[in-house]
């Protein structure tokens, strides 16, 4: 099933699963905060992960079924949202040793392209801007369905994520270690699992 496709031509896009009419998919869908997370995890003094994720953000979809080339997708989170679920850090977080919260209090993703791999996964590309810095960034998400929920909403589903550099976005914040190594990886890694509800 394709939602995303940028390159694909009739002649050689997959075909989409017999029976799926991706046309009724087709519409602007809203993401329900409350049944999606957003994550990230980074190691932490070489030996462990500390994940870490937003509660407040708001988002949009525009999927296109017929010419899935044409779908979109922006998202706004809250920085002060940060949660890792120990209040220390996540103070030290929001400072300007970090995020910087209160000089830059909102990250922003806005698609540029997207592209089928195959029947069920996606990989959307766009502009993520952190304390300023707006870089590209490529998600790999898998798409998951859709669905009419109890209360007539059209649903839709995806998951996936990315693996960045945090320094790229002015995130250098670090220490060294005294047997060799930094107390925080410069990598980390970036996780969606998003619920979308279609617009009336």
């Amino acid at each position: 099933m394709g939602l995303f496709n940028r390159t694909s031509t009739p002649e050689t896009a997959p075909a989409p699963a017999p029976g799926v009419d991706l046309s009724a998919l087709t519409g602007e869908y809203t993401i329900d905060p409350t049944h999606s997370s957003i994550g990230f995890s980074v190691r932490h003094a070489m030996v462990t992960t500390v994940r870490g994720k937003f509660t407040e953000y708001e988002g949009k979809l525009t999927l296109d079924g017929t010419d899935p080339a044409r779908s979109s997708a922006e998202l706004t989170i809250k920085v002060a949202s940060i949660d890792t679920n120990q209040q220390q850090r996540d103070e030290h977080l929001r400072t300007g040793d970090f995020f910087e919260a209160e000089t830059h209090p909102e990250i922003t993703f806005r698609s540029t392209a997207a592209e089928r791999v195959d029947d069920e996964t996606y990989r959307l590309t766009g502009d993520l801007t952190i304390k300023g810095t707006s870089r590209p960034v490529t998600l790999d998400l898998t798409f998951n369905g859709s669905a009419t929920d109890p209360y007539g909403n059209l649903r839709v589903g995806f998951e996936g994520g990315a693996q960045i550099n945090r320094s790229d976005w002015g995130l250098t914040y670090n220490a060294a270690l005294e047997g060799g190594g930094v107390l925080i990886s410069d990598k980390a890694k970036l996780t969606l699992d998003v619920s979308a509800i279609k617009a009336a």
